[in-house]
């Protein structure tokens, strides 16, 4: 049984300390290992990570081209079929459920189920009571195993509708937008519009005054 009294830290947790400066026969006398002279061999000298000397470092000689989606992945947490045996038969299971088992945990985007596996529930005549799975995302061989077993899937439609309703706002904002761009273009087109009516104003009386003359 473990007690306090009897707690020790794991084999090869904890290190012999190295000691320098010790004589030459230790292996680590004289300059302790760290050379003759230099930058590195002073107290607290070091070398900046990708530094090369002054010259042009290799991160800003390489070209950079191209767009790298990573940024925007989504990550799914997978539950293949032969998880959803852990559970009995007609369980409803769900994101909170599967957090529970610690089958997904972290950070996701949603869950999505794959084929790998047999599903034991309603082999033996019991299609009535199978699992009832709520995911994002399923994969044809999942669905196909599901429903052999008497299990039916349903899509969880929440992230649908966060997204539709953001996307109602957009449009919102931009067809504000767009009728602040007109107001404005109007305007500018009445400005301009202004000085060259005064312009042709000028012309025609002249053009009549030199007509009468």
């Amino acid at each position: 049984m473990m007690r306090l009294h009897n707690l020790r830290p794991r084999p090869g947790a904890r290190h012999r300390v190295k000691r320098l400066g010790c004589g030459e026969s230790s292996g680590h006398g004289k300059t302790s290992g760290k050379g003759h002279k230099g930058q590195k061999a002073r107290s607290g000298g070091s070398i900046r990570l990708g530094f090369e000397g002054g010259q042009m470092p290799l991160i800003r000689r390489l070209p950079k081209r191209g767009f790298n989606n990573a940024a925007f992945h989504k990550h799914y947490a997978i539950v293949n079929i032969d998880d959803l045996n852990a559970f009995e038969a007609g369980v409803v299971i769900n994101e909170q459920v599967l957090r529970e088992s610690n089958l997904v945990r972290g950070h996701f985007a949603g869950i999505k189920i794959l084929g790998d596996g047999e599903l034991k529930h309603g082999l033996n005549g019991e299609l009535k009571h199978g699992l009832t799975v709520e995911a994002d995302k399923v994969s044809a061989m999942a669905r196909e195993k599901i429903e052999k077993a008497g299990g039916t899937i349903t899509l969880r439609q929440g992230r649908a509708r966060k997204s539709g309703a953001i996307g109602e706002r957009d449009q919102a904002e931009i067809s504000a937008g767009e009728a602040s761009t007109e107001r404005v273009s109007k305007a500018r087109g009445k400005k301009r519009s202004s000085p060259k009516s005064s312009a042709k104003t000028k012309s025609r009386g002249k053009k009549k005054a030199s007509r009468e003359s």
